[in-house]
């Protein structure tokens, strides 16, 4: 059984933890998870580790101007998730840039790493898509998880 949503301390540091249930259609022809859709996993933790901070996506979008886009994305394979696995997703912030943050994310199967990655979102204008600043509200609550300011 997954842990439940929210923040634990763990290892190194705060990790927020979204669970996710392995459906027949996130499979591959071998039964096992289809790698693109650990991204997808990871995706939804971080829109639920920010919506928990209390910034919903549509509302920063239409409130600030701004989007959180995936610049670029480290992903490491070690063990299959197979059908019906209950897992466990994390984010962990990490290097808080002006128009950038860096988030260390994993998927396990109880204590068993399956993948994890090291992602880096940008926040761009909503209309241009050019880097600008977090906002400050959105910065204090990363800034909060990371448990220094930057």
């Amino acid at each position: 059984m997954p842990a439940a949503p929210g923040r634990v301390t763990a290892g190194d540091g705060a990790a927020f933890v979204w669970p996710v249930r392995v459906y027949f259609e996130d499979t591959d022809a071998g039964g096992v998870v289809y790698y693109a859709n650990y991204l997808k996993f990871m995706e939804r933790a971080r829109t639920e580790w920010l919506r928990q901070r209390g910034f919903e996506q549509d509302r920063l979008r239409a409130d600030a101007g701004i989007l959180f886009v995936v610049r670029s994305v480290q992903l490491d394979l070690r063990r299959p998730g197979r059908f019906n696995d209950a897992l466990s997703v994390t984010c962990r912030p990490g290097a808080l840039g002006r128009a950038s943050i860096e988030v260390a994310q994993s998927v396990s199967r109880g204590d068993l790493e399956l993948a994890s990655a090291n992602v880096r979102l940008a926040c761009v204008d909503a209309e241009r898509f050019v880097p600008v600043a977090i906002p400050a509200p959105v910065r204090s609550a990363i800034e909060s998880d990371l448990g220094e300011k930057q």
